[in-house]
């Protein structure tokens, strides 16, 4: 079953009724219409097609990534979901992006060191138990592009920032935060050892994210990459180059599918 919107957003409201009266009659659960609506609807815009359910089937309504888009494009994007959705989140912001969409969303909010814009129709408490590290203070754009990811998903991260393994007693001073931990993520640019190191200290999974941080060696990243790709530690995921908004999502998922399995008990 599927909804196409063109213009002003609508639903097919046939379907709809449909689902809806199957549920009042007892023959469809509401379980399974939950299922059937998860495909609906998108919205056509010409340039995009907005999925509006996004949130519904994965928990963070469709987020813009500004990169390649132009000011009005993602003033346009932001005003549509922003109507729709209680959730907005853009992310790789310029100056001018930014300006257009603060226009277009007055109350959204520009994180200027992530490069993100959020926008809540109202913020509920979060789920504790992640924690966002960072190996130094270059690679806080990514970290915190990752926690504000997963504070959109409704996760209430802690942040450890600044413990590079190049001084070393500033993690293990912070080891017992590391145990209470549900899931981790860790963001380091150079020799890229954080993740490595800390998933030897602690049972929590552990999201590894490389940066392009670091001298001519490496290679805008790569050596990053690979040295994660290769930890010597089990328990590591590793996400793209600079990718916060990939590890704070998959970090959020993590969370939320503990807090489900708590919730639901033995």
């Amino acid at each position: 079953m599927r909804a196409c919107i063109e213009g002003e957003p609508t639903i097919d409201r046939a379907a709809l009724q449909q689902i809806l009266e199957a549920v009042a009659a007892g023959s469809l659960s509401p379980r399974d219409a939950q299922e059937q609506l998860r495909s609906l609807p998108y919205e056509d815009i010409g340039f995009a097609k907005i999925d509006h359910h996004r949130a519904l089937r994965d928990g963070l309504p469709e987020v813009i990534l500004a990169t390649g888009k132009t000011p009005a494009e993602c003033a346009t994007l932001a005003e549509r979901i922003a109507r729709q959705s209680d959730r907005l989140l853009i992310t790789r912001v310029d100056e001018a992006q930014t300006c257009a969409v603060l226009h277009a969303v007055p109350d959204a909010f520009h994180h200027e060191r992530a490069r993100c814009i959020t926008w809540w129709r109202q913020r509920l408490p979060g789920r504790p138990g992640l924690l966002v590290c960072s190996g130094g203070t270059a690679d806080l754009p990514v970290a915190e592009e990752a926690a504000i990811t997963a504070e959109m998903m409704g996760c209430a991260p802690a942040r450890l920032f600044d413990v590079g393994v190049a001084g070393l007693p500033r993690l293990l001073d912070r080891v017992q935060d590391l145990q209470r931990a549900t899931a981790i993520v860790a963001v380091a640019g150079m020799d890229a050892a954080l993740p490595s190191v800390i998933a030897g200290l602690t049972a929590a999974p552990v999201i590894a994210a490389p940066t392009s941080v670091g001298y001519g060696a490496s290679f805008d990243g790569l050596a990053a990459l690979l040295a994660m790709l290769n930890a010597c530690a089990p328990g590591v995921a590793v996400v793209n180059i600079d990718n916060g908004f990939g590890a704070g999502y998959l970090a959020a998922s993590i969370i939320r599918g503990a807090g489900a399995a708590r919730e639901a008990g033995p």
